[in-house]
């Protein structure tokens, strides 16, 4: 069975799925956040005729590979060493280099914190298919996740016990993860499609984010009389 009217029949990418299976064990980019991306990035390529679905389908599967490598080393970036694996595998099971080649770019440009730029209307789909699924509130929630991982907590304190409000000085916490990443991804993608899909998310993740600001200040000012 053809996907999307490509090249690549349901053999195929099931042998590229049971690859990235191997290296799915990180709760923030498990097996379904790259499930969600494979079905962003089919929505998105069907409105592009000149996308090559193969490509698509390669990359969204492989995008995270390289969590593994990055969490051993955090000097490595994923995107980068999931874009070598990926190039070696595909390479292995057949592809051409320039096929192997393209998948890699996918993958090395799909990264936010990055100066690799996606270039190809296939890069600039997975970046956005990925960054799609970092809006609204499963955004927050993912983050919730990768921050309690590695013990990054919602709000910091100053010296003076007022909360820091989540600029980029501050110490790492949830609120500056969403005021200097969250809340800037919606100005970054780059189709139409996922432009449209982040806007309905915007405004979840805002009503999440404020109800919480909201909850903490009154819960931390709260005073009881007599106690």
């Amino acid at each position: 069975m053809d996907i999307l009217g490509g090249k690549m029949v349901r053999e195929e990418e099931k042998t590229i799925e049971e690859f990235m299976l191997k290296f799915m064990d990180d709760s923030a980019h498990d097996i379904e956040h790259v499930y969600r991306v494979l079905n962003y990035s089919k929505i998105i390529a069907s409105k592009y005729q000149n996308a090559d679905k193969r490509i698509v389908i390669a990359s969204a599967l492989l995008h995270d590979i390289g969590r593994k490598v990055q969490f051993k080393n955090p000097e490595k970036c994923h995107a980068k060493e999931g874009g070598e694996i990926a190039y070696a595998f595909l390479k292995k099971i057949g592809w051409n280099e320039r096929d192997c080649q393209h998948v890699k770019e996918c993958i090395v440009s799909h990264r936010y914190r990055t100066k690799n730029k996606p270039v190809t209307i296939e890069a600039k789909i997975i970046f956005d298919a990925d960054k799609l699924d970092v809006t609204g509130v499963i955004g927050i929630a993912r983050t919730f996740l990768y921050q309690g991982y590695v013990n990054i907590p919602i709000y910091t304190v100053n010296e003076n016990n007022m909360i820091h409000t989540g600029k980029k000085e501050d110490p790492s916490s949830f609120f500056r993860e969403y005021n200097n990443k969250l809340k800037k991804v919606y100005n970054l993608f780059y189709t139409e499609e996922a432009r449209e899909i982040a806007e309905i998310n915007k405004k979840h993740s805002e009503c999440f984010y404020n109800n919480l600001v909201e909850e903490i200040t009154v819960a931390r000012n709260m005073k009881f009389e007599g106690i």
